[in-house]
């Protein structure tokens, strides 16, 4: 009996030994494998001031605004610390009466800045790094999205008076199922806020009066795209003031949508109907509609796999609200070097589109950030009986702001071709990293699975 016990604990000890000697060879096979991984790559942002008064690029932690009415560059400031962001910003938009300008990302910061001194009001900490933001109609509430699938608002009621933000915390206040969050967006009245994420999820909330006690009512999910939701943006005009929902995902596809029954009204097939391979089926990166909604500005990402088949260009689809169709229009070519748009800006009165390329932390590059911005024209509303302008890629001199603006905006940069060529590709690879879901072995799945640290153990 002593034996059998004492020849136990010996197979027991060796046993214990070999499954730390095998815990820490896969945790060394993990941590080379992390250290190997390449930096994220931050795509470039644009934000234009809902009455053309500025224009705003975010290049990772770095924000370039140029005021269209001074027709001068522009500095932030941040007095309360003396810093601004630390990291890369994955989110910035305008509030729709213009007052604030919103930027948050990978530092876990959510700032609140003045459109009119450029001062930072205030400062929000999240717990986790910030995939999106969105603005009330009425400037009283910011939302914002973490990459764990947690929607926050944060009270910022007189903030645009130019009151300091003082001892506001953000509440959570719904969630999707640990999915990162790609977009936010209010409806045009101001009743719902709209959440789209990875897992192909659109799901429309009825904005309460006070929502700082939780936004509980669902008013219907949007469902029909088969791949990750990218972006969203909505249609509306005198006609249709609650207008429709317009959404863009990594299956090619643009959705108009019925929110208040979240009823699938048309699908755009816009990689088949552009006249694109078959076999190829480019994400929609970012969509932008015209104030009166008849027309939608579509950004496709670059295919890597079939490079001859690429969009360089932006694909305007018609909107017919009365009908409820969408239906591709035509294929606006930008001439001039490789430009892929990661971004892009419109006002609500304006007839530009404005368009950007570019990234933060690209590999193997001795540019710590590049951004090219390109504007197009033609889209100012016209008298009832007339058609759209035919709408055109400015050249760099007949932008509004000309070279001083794209000194701001743009930095010094080198425009050959092959340099933006690979800012497409690293964006590319970057957005198919982080919202294409990723696929383990079975060895790094039971590794993952053994070090959860939310793991129970009995006693």
């Amino acid at each position: 009996m002593e034996e059998a016990r004492m020849e136990d604990e010996c197979n027991t000890e060796t046993n214990g030994t070999h499954l730390e000697e095998r815990e820490t060879e896969d945790a060394h096979v993990m941590d080379e494998r992390e250290s190997n991984s390449p930096t994220e790559v931050a795509p470039a942002l644009i934000a234009v001031h809902p009455f053309d008064e500025s224009v705003a690029v975010a290049v990772g932690p770095e924000i370039r605004v140029f005021d269209l009415g001074k027709n001068s560059s522009v500095s932030l400031a941040d007095d309360s610390k003396g810093m601004l962001h630390k990291d890369s910003i994955r989110a910035m938009r305008f509030s729709e009466r213009g007052k604030l300008l919103v930027s948050a990302g990978d530092d876990k910061l959510v700032k609140i800045w003045s459109a009119e001194s450029w001062k930072c009001l205030g400062t929000v900490n999240s717990e986790k790094r910030v995939s999106a933001v969105a603005l009330s109609k009425d400037e009283l509430y910011v939302c914002f999205a973490d990459k764990f699938g947690v929607v926050w608002v944060v009270e910022i009621a007189g903030i645009a008076e130019n009151q300091a933000l003082s001892n506001s915390k953000a509440v959570a206040v719904f969630a999707h199922y640990c999915s990162i969050i790609t977009s936010l967006e209010f409806s045009p009245d101001g009743r719902f806020i709209v959440s789209a994420d990875r897992d192909f999820k659109i799901r429309v909330s009825v904005f309460p009066n006070n929502p700082l006690n939780g936004v509980h009512e669902i008013q219907s999910f949007c469902l029909g795209h088969s791949e990750f939701v990218s972006c969203l943006t909505f249609v509306h005009n005198s006609a249709f003031p609650e207008g429709f929902l317009v959404s863009g995902s990594g299956d090619s596809t643009v959705c108009l949508w019925d929110v208040t029954s979240g009823s699938l009204l048309c699908k755009s097939e816009v990689g088949r109907e552009a006249d694109l391979s078959e076999e190829c089926h480019p994400a929609v990166t970012d969509l932008c509609a015209t104030s009166d909604g008849s027309l939608v500005a579509v950004a496709i990402q670059r295919q890597l796999l079939f490079v001859l088949f690429s969009l360089q260009g932006i694909l305007l689809l018609s909107c017919d609200l009365s009908a409820r169709v969408l239906s591709v229009l035509k294929m606006i070519p930008i001439p001039g070097e490789t430009f892929i748009p990661t971004n892009l800006g419109m006002s609500s009165s304006g007839d530009l589109l404005w368009m950007v390329t570019g990234a933060s932390n690209l590999p193997r590059s001795k540019a710590t950030s590049l951004a090219r911005v390109r504007v197009m024209s033609g889209f100012k509303k016209p008298a009832s009986n007339e058609a759209y302008l035919e709408p055109r890629v400015l050249e760099d001199r007949e932008i509004p702001g000309g070279e001083q603006l794209l000194e701001k905006l743009q930095g010094s940069i080198s425009a050959e071709s092959d340099i933006f060529s690979a800012v497409a590709d690293a964006v590319n690879t970057a957005m198919s990293n982080l919202l294409r879901k990723k696929q383990y072995s079975d060895e790094i799945r039971e590794f993952r699975k053994k070090t959860r640290n939310d793991k129970k153990f009995k006693q």
